[in-house]
């Protein structure tokens, strides 16, 4: 029997306890016939300056809880909506973590940021990027090793200097707003966001039309990568770009 308010696609969605924008964010960005069913994932509010090891252990565990919890409902992907764990062991080591999702899934593709993020830079032939985190900087420097270490040319780095993970919900688009005019250097191609819980995918469909460039928000990637591996190529409008031209 097909479900009857999913048809075409269910849509799991694994976040941390203290993420707050992923899942109104994806709601939003839902094409008819398609269904979000989010497992949360039960973290400390650990500070991201002291106890970074510490927090990117404890999403580990709770990463494989979550998703036990999401796929009695069958969902035809999870999508893994945070970002600390999955760049932290660096390139070198994103199959293996490729591979233990996938195994904790039993096979159900999963949709994890620098995948997803990937994905849409080639969508945009996109190459030397400006990086937006909302870490302090043992983050910033880890996340920016990720993406030149897969073949990128990071020409700027900003961290938006949140000190534990609830925080990051608490970033003004105001403050976005001026990062990005910041970063926005004359030779890069497009502006990347990475981070789940700052809700930045409205603001980077304004700053779009302003930088003329591509704006890639964390979670609008996460969530176009989840419904074009998934066959479902539905435009949604009026949040960004990607999800409206790609």
């Amino acid at each position: 029997m097909t479900d009857s308010l999913g048809p075409r696609l269910k849509v799991g969605v694994v976040v941390p306890a203290t993420n707050t924008s992923v899942q109104p964010e994806m709601e939003a960005m839902r094409p008819r016939g398609v269904t979000n069913h989010t497992g949360r994932m039960l973290t400390a509010d650990l500070s991201i300056s002291d106890e970074i090891g510490s927090l990117v252990n404890s999403y580990r565990e709770a990463t494989y809880q979550a998703i036990e919890s999401l796929t009695p409902c069958y969902p035809d992907c999870v999508v893994l909506g945070f970002s600390p764990e999955i760049y932290w062991d660096g390139a070198e080591h994103h199959a293996q973590v490729i591979a233990s999702m996938q195994s904790a899934t039993g096979g159900i593709p999963a949709i994890m940021s620098p995948d997803a993020i990937s994905a849409a830079l080639d969508a945009y032939g996109a190459r030397r990027i400006a990086l937006i985190t909302p870490y302090v900087p043992v983050g910033d420097d880890t996340a920016s090793r990720f993406f030149i270490d897969t073949g990128y040319d990071v020409a700027t780095v900003r961290g938006l200097g949140c000190s534990n993970p609830a925080l990051i919900a608490h970033v003004s688009e105001a403050q976005l707003r001026d990062t990005i005019k910041e970063i926005d250097v004359r030779d890069v191609d497009a502006i990347v966001q990475i981070g789940t819980n700052a809700a930045m995918t409205r603001l980077a469909a304004v700053a779009e039309q302003w930088i003329d460039k591509p704006v890639i928000s964390n979670n609008a990637a996460l969530y176009w990568h989840a419904l074009r591996r998934s066959g479902v190529e539905d435009r949604v409008h009026g949040l960004g770009s990607l999800l409206a031209d790609h």
